[in-house]
C-alpha cells in the first residue's frame, strides 16, 4: 500500500538537501568544487535539455527517415518527446542554446518563433519554462530582487584573481539594491553577505517572467523593469535604491526566462528594453538609478502576419538585428501527425471507440491543406513521399526526389488547417456519436460540414472540400478494400493457399523447363504462363523481369524447406501481396457475401461471421464493423 506520508517526507528531505543558506565565503568553497554552479542562463537551459538525453538517428539504418532527410543528421531530444514532425525545427532551437551557451553572438539575441496558429509555438515555450522549473535550484544573493549571481559581490580589482582560483569568468555587476546593502548593512565586507539557493517557478514569478500583449493606449514599462514605490518617497530621496520595486518581467526573469507572448502586438517603444537587454545585457532601472545587469533568455513568438508587418518598417532595424528567427511550420508527415492527435485524445476523458483509419483520414486532410501544389506530383502522392514512402514515377524506375519537391515550395507548412481545427472536429464527432464510436465515414462527413462553415475564400473552401469528397475518399476506399479483403482472405484462406500452390507448381516447371502433371487426368501440360502473369502483374512484375521473379520465388522456397521452415502463401512477401491482390479481383463476390441480405445461406453466413471476427481482431467493434461493411458493400463494388 502506498504511504503518502513516506512520499511527502522523502520529497521534503530531498528538497532540504538541495537548500543552502550561508555566506559568500561558504559559496566560494562550493564553487571551487563545481564551477558549473555559476553558469549563465543559456548554458543552464542547454544543459537542462541535454540532461534528458538525445538520440542520434542513423538514417542509413532507417530507410523511411533516409527518404525524408537524406544523409542529414537527425537528432531527437527527449526533452521535446511530445512534439512530432518538427525535428528540424527543434534541432534549430537546441542549436541556438548551444551557441548561446558558448557565449556566441546568439547569447545576446532574442529567440523568436514564428509560424501559423496551432503549430506548437506556445507549447515549445511552455516546455522550456517547465523544464527550467524542474531544474536544480541556483545560488543567489539572499534578498536580491534580481536573484543575481553571488560572484557579482567580488570587487572589480579582485576579479582576475578570483577567476583564476575558481576557474570561472565573472560577468555582471551588483544591482542598486544589493550595492546599497553591501555598503550600508555589511560595511563592504562582501565575504559575509548571505547567500541562499532559489528555485524557478512560473506561478510564483521566480526566474520566469511572462509579458502578455499590452494595451497600446496604456503601455507602462513598469511591467518590464519595475517601478518606484511612491509610498517610500516621503522617507527616502528619489535616487535612493530603497524606493525601487524591481518586480518587472526582466527583474524576475533574470538568470531564467522572459517570454513575450504575441510580441509584435506591442508598440515599438515598449520593446526598446530588448535592445539593451540583449546586446548590452543590461536593463534600465526605474527612477534615476543606474542600469542593471541582466542575464536571461528572452523568448518571443507571434504569427507570420505580425512578423511581416513589423519587418516591413525600416525603423525597427535595431530590434530585427537582435532576433534569431526560427520558423515553426505545421507537421507534414502523416505518421507523425497521427501521433499528435492520439497524444491529445489520450490526455482527454473521451472513452469512445475509434475505428481503424479514423485518425489517419483526419491527418491526411490536415496535411493536404498544408502542402503546396506541385507540377511533378499530385497532392496525395506528395503526401506519401513526405511520409517517407517509396514512390516510383509511372512508366519508369525513377524515384521521385523529395528534395526537389521541397525546393519547389520553401514556405510549405506555414499555411493550411491547424491542429486545433482537426481536434475540434474529432471532439465534435465523438460528442455526437450515438453508439460511442466514430469511424472514417462519419468523421469525413463532419469535416465537410465544418469546412462549409469556415470563414475562408471560396476557392480555398472548394479545394478543401475536393480533398475530403474526392482525394481522401478515394484513398480511403483503397484502404478499406484492402482491409476488408484481408478479412475476406482470412475466411477463404484455402483459396489463397490454392493460388499459392498452383503458382509455385507452374513457376517451378517454368524455371526447370519441365511439364506439370494434371492430377485429374494424369495428362502432362506446359506451365500456364498466362496464369503466372495474372498474379505477377498485380505487383507490376512484367516482361523480362517475370523470369527473374519466378527464379527468386522457387529458390527462396527451396531455401525455406532446406532450413525446416513452413511453406505457405505468407512466407514470401512479394508473392503474398500479389496473391492478396489477385483475390481482391473477387470483390464482386465478396460484396454479395458481406451485404446483409435476408437470403444469405448458411455457408455465406459462416463466411460473413468469420470476416467480422477477423475485423474485430484488427480493431473494429460490433457497431463500426457493421457500418464499415455496409458502406463497403454499397460503395466499393458497384456494377
Amino acid at each position: 500500500m502506498v504511504r503518502f506520508t513516506e512520499i511527502i517526507s522523502k520529497d521534503r528531505e530531498e528538497r532540504k538537501s538541495k537548500n543552502f543558506d550561508g555566506t559568500f565565503l561558504d559559496y566560494l568553497e562550493i564553487l571551487k568544487e563545481n564551477p558549473d554552479f555559476s553558469m549563465l542562463a543559456h548554458e543552464r537551459m542547454f544543459k537542462v535539455i541535454l540532461d534528458q538525453g538525445v538520440e542520434v538517428i542513423n538514417t542509413a539504418e532507417n530507410p523511411r527517415l533516409r527518404r525524408i532527410y537524406g544523409n542529414d543528421i537527425v537528432k531527437k531530444y527527449n526533452f521535446f518527446k511530445d512534439f512530432y514532425g518538427i525535428d528540424k525545427t527543434l534541432m534549430k532551437i537546441v542549436n541556438y542554446f548551444k551557441t548561446a551557451a558558448m557565449k556566441g553572438e546568439e547569447s545576446r539575441q532574442v529567440l523568436y518563433l514564428v509560424g501559423p496558429v496551432g503549430a506548437g509555438k506556445s507549447s515549445i515555450m511552455e516546455v522550456l519554462k517547465k523544464g527550467l522549473e524542474k531544474s536544480d535550484p541556483i545560488y543567489a544573493i539572499k534578498g536580491c530582487p534580481m536573484r543575481e549571481e553571488p560572484l557579482h559581490l567580488v570587487p572589480n580589482h579582485l576579479r582576475e584573481k578570483f577567476e583564476k582560483l575558481l576557474n570561472v569568468k565573472i560577468e555582471g555587476d551588483l544591482c542598486p539594491v544589493c550595492r546599497y546593502r553591501l555598503k550600508n548593512e555589511y560595511n563592504n565586507e562582501f565575504e559575509n553577505f548571505p547567500i541562499e539557493t532559489v528555485d524557478f517557478s512560473i506561478r510564483s514569478r521566480k526566474g520566469i517572467g511572462v509579458v502578455p500583449p499590452v494595451d497600446p493606449n496604456n503601455q507602462d514599462t513598469s511591467v518590464l523593469v519595475g517601478s518606484v514605490d511612491i509610498s517610500k518617497l516621503d522617507l527616502y530621496p528619489e535616487d535612493d535604491p530603497r524606493v525601487l520595486s524591481l518586480n518587472g518581467a526582466f527583474n524576475v526573469g533574470n538568470r531564467g526566462i522572459v517570454e513575450f507572448i504575441e510580441v509584435f502586438k506591442n508598440e515599438i517603444e515598449y520593446l526598446h528594453t530588448m535592445i539593451t537587454a540583449t546586446q548590452e545585457k543590461s536593463i534600465p532601472s526605474p527612477g534615476k538609478s543606474s542600469m542593471i545587469y541582466f542575464d536571461g533568455i528572452i523568448l518571443a513568438h507571434s504569427n507570420e502576419g505580425e512578423w511581416n508587418k513589423f519587418k516591413s518598417d525600416h525603423t525597427n532595424e535595431a530590434i530585427l538585428d537582435r532576433i534569431v528567427k526560427i520558423e515553426v511550420p505545421y507537421c507534414l508527415e502523416l505518421d507523425e501527425e497521427i501521433k499528435i492527435y492520439n497524444k491529445i485524445l489520450g490526455r482527454s476523458k473521451f472513452n469512445a471507440h475509434i475505428a481503424p483509419h479514423t485518425i489517419e483520414v483526419a491527418s491526411m486532410f490536415a496535411i493536404l491543406t498544408r502542402l503546396a501544389p506541385s507540377s511533378k506530383v499530385n497532392p496525395l502522392t506528395k503526401l506519401k513521399i513526405y511520409n517517407g514512402e517509396e514512390i516510383v514515377e509511372k512508366g519508369t524506375t525513377k524515384k521521385i526526389d523529395i528534395f526537389e519537391l521541397k525546393e519547389e515550395a520553401p514556405r510549405e507548412g506555414m499555411t493550411g488547417i491547424s491542429t486545433r481545427f482537426i481536434m475540434k472536429v474529432l471532439d465534435h464527432s465523438i460528442a455526437e456519436s450515438e453508439h460511442n464510436c466514430i469511424n472514417p465515414i462519419s468523421v469525413l462527413e463532419t469535416f465537410v460540414k465544418a469546412v462549409k462553415e469556415l470563414s475562408i475564400g471560396e476557392d480555398t473552401k472548394k479545394k478543401y472540400l475536393n480533398f475530403l469528397q474526392n482525394t481522401i475518399k478515394k484513398e480511403y476506399h483503397k484502404i478499406l478494400e484492402s482491409e476488408v479483403t484481408k478479412a475476406f482472405i482470412h475466411g477463404y484462406k484455402e483459396q489463397a493457399e490454392d493460388l499459392f500452390n498452383n503458382y509455385l507448381d507452374h513457376a517451378e516447371a517454368f524455371v526447370n523447363k519441365s511439364k506439370i502433371k494434371d492430377e485429374s487426368t494424369g495428362e502432362e501440360l506446359e506451365p500456364d504462363e498466362e496464369f503466372l502473369k495474372s498474379i505477377e502483374e498485380k505487383i507490376n512484375i512484367t516482361g523480362s523481369s517475370a523470369k527473374g521473379f519466378r527464379q527468386d520465388v522457387t529458390s527462396y522456397m527451396f531455401y525455406v524447406m532446406r532450413n525446416g521452415g513452413k511453406i505457405d502463401y505468407t512466407c514470401y512477401q512479394p508473392l503474398k501481396e500479389a496473391i492478396e491482390k489477385k483475390l481482391t479481383a473477387s470483390v464482386r463476390e465478396l460484396s454479395r457475401v458481406i451485404t446483409r441480405t435476408k437470403v444469405r445461406d448458411k455457408e455465406q453466413k459462416e463466411k460473413y461471421n468469420a470476416m467480422v471476427e477477423e475485423m474485430k481482431k484488427n480493431g473494429y467493434c460490433e457497431h463500426c464493423c457493421n457500418v464499415i461493411l455496409k458502406y463497403a458493400a454499397n460503395n466499393l463494388w458497384k456494377d
